[in-house]
């Protein structure tokens, strides 16, 4: 059985190793022997072997008997793996994946919204208005806002009543902590209550084609804003 300590050390050799293959630092070098990890880190080879075990799981590296260990091509990368989703946008260059995931929000959210409106889960849709009454609440406090912000449009998904769009909260939770601080930055104020409001009525009506409609509306003004300062 694996100690507590092995474990945490394999996670944080995870996280460092992680962002230095997501901003480029083995592009040119080539991802180091076991044996150099273990030097340059001071850890073990099972704790080493751990943590580029977990890598290779995510898509970022691979390795080939005679070859060692490479880094893979970005196509190869599991992007809905929350992990690398955040060392792709914590680094200096991610306007890029920032517009390609709020265009993928695009994809998904409004067709969850109108799902909830048809679906009529009333828990559910109650934890949306938790969120919108929240971030009433707390407007003044960006971090209790933004979690407020993250948590409605999570219970949306939720409420939506697809299973699938639900195993998505973990991707969508990390990705908006980043993606909503960027568009309220640009955008120069935190989110538009009224706007989160008309979704809520909306699903709270049954009114699928407008709940529809009300999250394209607060995502095209996203996709918009980030595409903005992408062109810039």
């Amino acid at each position: 059985m694996r100690s507590e300590l092995g474990v945490s050390l394999a996670y944080g050799l995870l996280a460092t190793l992680g962002q230095s293959i997501v901003t480029g630092e083995f592009d040119k070098t080539g991802f180091p022997t076991e044996a150099e990890l273990c030097v340059k880190f001071g850890a073990s080879r099972t704790v080493m072997r751990e943590a580029v075990k977990m890598l290779s799981a995510k898509g970022l590296i691979s390795s080939r008997q005679r070859q060692g260990t490479r880094v893979e091509p970005v196509e190869n990368w599991n992007l809905l793996d929350p992990d690398v989703l955040r060392w792709l946008m914590e680094r200096p260059y991610s306007n890029k994946i920032f517009l390609e995931f709020a265009q993928m929000r695009l994809a998904i959210e409004p067709a969850a919204a109108a799902l909830a409106a048809e679906n009529q889960d009333r828990p559910a849709i109650a934890s949306i208005r938790e969120g919108l009454q929240a971030m009433i609440d707390h407007a003044g406090q960006p971090d209790l806002a933004l979690k407020a912000d993250i948590d409605f449009h999570v219970a949306i998904l939720k409420a939506s009543g697809n299973p699938f769009f639900w195993r998505l909260k973990p991707l969508i939770t990390n990705a908006l902590n980043l993606s909503i601080q960027l568009t309220n930055k640009i955008a120069g104020h935190m989110a538009d209550i009224q706007a989160h409001q008309s979704i809520l009525v909306a699903i709270e009506k049954g009114d699928a084609d407008t709940a529809r409609r009300s999250s394209e509306a607060i995502l095209v003004e996203s996709v918009n804003l980030i595409g903005k300062v992408q062109a810039a």
